[in-house]
């Protein structure tokens, strides 16, 4: 046995092995797209609060629309294209995606901006875990270089929202929202050429990983199985919880605390989702390395220190602040969505529409909630609240080490 072990790949191995990086460069690209137009959203959170008086409450409110549009559909896409893989459903997606940002472009009241920002919603709904089992299905093995791949270009497109809102969207109004279904009509384009490539590739290239990678079972009882993925949920609500309270109230907490303009406020929170997008590639591969629970606990648990400081910290040292934990925040998401992709394996798409699903509504309740409580008491006690989120990463210890359980 050890003797077969030893070998040289064969000829399916050596092709599952090989990453199709056309496949993923354009599923990275096409995330940046979608997650542009989405940041847009929060983004104009002090334009529409101004030019329709909203309070704290409301703008979490539309927070809470988009974010549990996005979520509740999310794993049942996944476990419909588990089953039935639909090549264009991305596409398709995107369609809603182009729809909600012409009618967010000629909203006219708050119940208007709600259904919107809803549509919007519906179209990251469909895109996200389809889109992460195609990256799953061209990764070649290496899962977690493929899902950072695909991460990283959503984070750098969710930084580029609030630096295009301030240069774009503040000078010229709320109609100049409708510019940007240009970018949804690229996109279409994209994933339609995706789309034709999974059509024409996917019972070829499914074969080949299947004969030369397998998924492997966990070796772990259902109920631990169950635990697990407990956990992996809870640590996905505080990094999501904490980063609900950074794109929806950093910006009035700049103009609060330090009194700079609303366009210096767009520009630190492109600042730190910037840094969230250049630390996003280093969990996917330092997790195929050297184990996905390391990741874990150095991202969640370790970016503790630095947001207890943020609340406490000046104008210059709240700049460096966002930096580092942006950067060391971002990895955990990749690691922890290929660990419980390995934990039930054969479910790629049901698990990554539960997890993005469970992150977009985690981050629209706690933006409600965060909302209401900044109203109630103040930005600062917020910032001072969500500063104890992270020691919830105290939980990776219960993880399994997935590894030696399979070697067991």
């Amino acid at each position: 046995m050890n003797n077969t072990l030893s070998q040289e790949p064969t000829i399916p191995q050596q092709v599952a092995q090989q990453a199709v990086f056309p496949v993923l460069f354009a599923l990275s690209f096409s995330h940046l797209l979608n997650d542009t137009m989405q940041s847009l959203i929060p983004s104009i959170y002090p334009l529409v609060k101004n030019s329709f008086r909203l309070d704290f409450a409301q703008i979490g409110l539309i927070t809470l629309t988009f974010q549990l549009s996005a979520s509740i559909l999310q794993p049942f896409v996944g476990l419909y294209t588990d089953k039935k893989p639909q090549p264009y459903a991305l596409a398709i997606g995107m369609s809603f995606t182009l729809l909600g940002l012409l009618l967010l472009s000629r909203a006219s009241s708050f119940h208007f901006l709600l259904f919107s920002v809803g549509l919007v919603g519906v179209g990251s709904a469909v895109f996200h875990p389809e889109a992460s089992r195609m990256a799953h299905l061209a990764s070649g093995g290496r899962r977690g270089m493929a899902q950072s791949l695909f991460q990283l270009g959503g984070n750098a497109g969710s930084s580029l929202g609030p630096i295009l809102a301030a240069l774009i969207i503040v000078p010229f109004g709320q109609g100049s929202i409708g510019w940007f279904s240009l970018v949804a009509l690229l996109a279409i384009g994209i994933l339609w050429w995706v789309g034709r490539w999974q059509k024409n590739h996917l019972t070829k290239i499914r074969q080949k990983t299947v004969a030369a990678l397998p998924e492997i079972p966990s070796g772990l009882s259902r109920n631990k199985i169950f635990i697990s993925l407990g956990i992996l949920l809870i640590l996905i609500f505080s990094k999501h919880i904490y980063l609900a309270s950074m794109t929806s109230y950093f910006t009035f907490y700049m103009i609060h605390k330090f009194g700079v303009s609303v366009q210096s406020s767009q520009l630190y929170l492109f600042v730190f989702l910037f840094s969230v997008a250049a630390g996003t590639f280093i969990g996917g591969p330092v997790g195929d390395r050297f184990g996905r629970k390391y990741v874990i606990w150095g991202s969640i648990l370790g970016v503790a220190p630095f947001t207890l400081l943020l609340p406490y910290a000046d104008l210059f040292w709240t700049g460096v602040l966002i930096v580092i934990i942006g950067i060391i925040l971002s990895s955990a998401f990749s690691a922890i969505l290929v660990y419980a992709q390995e934990l039930v394996p054969g479910k790629v798409g049901l698990i990554a529409g539960l997890f993005f699903g469970f992150a977009f509504g985690m981050a629209g309740i706690g933006s409600a909630v965060l909302g209401e409580v900044a109203d109630q008491t103040s930005i600062d006690y917020v910032f001072q609240l969500c500063s104890f989120l992270p020691l919830i990463g105290l939980l990776t210890g219960f993880l399994p080490d997935l590894e030696k359980n399979r070697n067991t």
